[in-house]
């Protein structure tokens, strides 16, 4: 049996699931407009363990989702992951934010374009496909009247940047899914066991979150 624990902090979304061979077992999370990833992550991920009967010696690794995202939220989620896995002696596994989101839902047709709000009227995004494979590169990207116009297909739109384009993406090949927000580690675990069973790990000591964009200390 392998132990993973799975933790996403890249949006406003503080959550954790432990899943075993890939199937999740438990998840807590909250999402807060002040972020409380500083408070609620490690007290969860040991409500976790508790309630169900585990130690951190039980686990065989650690996933964090890797961004893009929010800087703070990815430094605490990632440097936490890291400090495990450097002292339980177990791998960094490290999944694509984006993907979590578009994961969020099913589609039988059309692209599915996650969006995380990345300010004004940019977002980070992607495109997957109805398998949600990614079939274009992550970007930061400003949308207006005139984006994704070469697209024909179905768009299915999802994540916390979307509500801000509902006025400028006004097309019918639109389609808001305004009740998903934030990705969640219970996204995490299926994909998590996949990299386990290949041995695709990180480099504990260097790896760094996915920011996409320097960060900008506002004033």
């Amino acid at each position: 049996m392998a132990l993973i624990l799975n933790i996403e902090t890249a949006t406003k979304n503080c959550s954790v699931a432990l899943a075993s061979d890939g199937k999740c077992i438990a998840c807590k999370e909250i999402a807060e407009q002040n972020f409380s990833h500083a408070e609620k992550l490690h007290v969860f991920i040991e409500e976790l363990l508790f309630e169900n009967q585990l130690k951190f010696s039980d686990l065989a690794a650690v996933a964090v989702s890797q961004g893009p995202g929010s800087y703070t939220g990815l430094r605490i989620g990632v440097s936490s992951a890291k400090g495990f896995c450097y002292s339980l002696n177990i791998p960094l596994i490290a999944i694509d934010t984006l993907q979590l989101l578009a994961k969020k839902i099913k589609v039988h047709d059309g692209i599915i374009v996650p969006m995380i709000d990345a300010r004004r009227m940019e977002v980070f995004t992607a495109f997957y496909d109805k398998h949600h494979n990614q079939i274009r590169n992550t970007q930061a990207e400003i949308i207006d009247e005139t984006s994704y116009q070469e697209i024909k297909d179905t768009i299915h739109l999802v994540g916390d940047g979307t509500d801000k384009l509902k006025n400028t993406l006004t097309n019918t090949k639109f389609i808001f899914h305004s009740d998903v927000i934030f990705p969640s580690a219970n996204e995490m675990c299926d994909l998590s066991f996949e990299k386990y069973q290949t041995s695709n790990f990180e480099d504990v000591a260097y790896f760094e979150p996915y920011y996409l964009k320097d960060f900008v200390l506002n004033k």
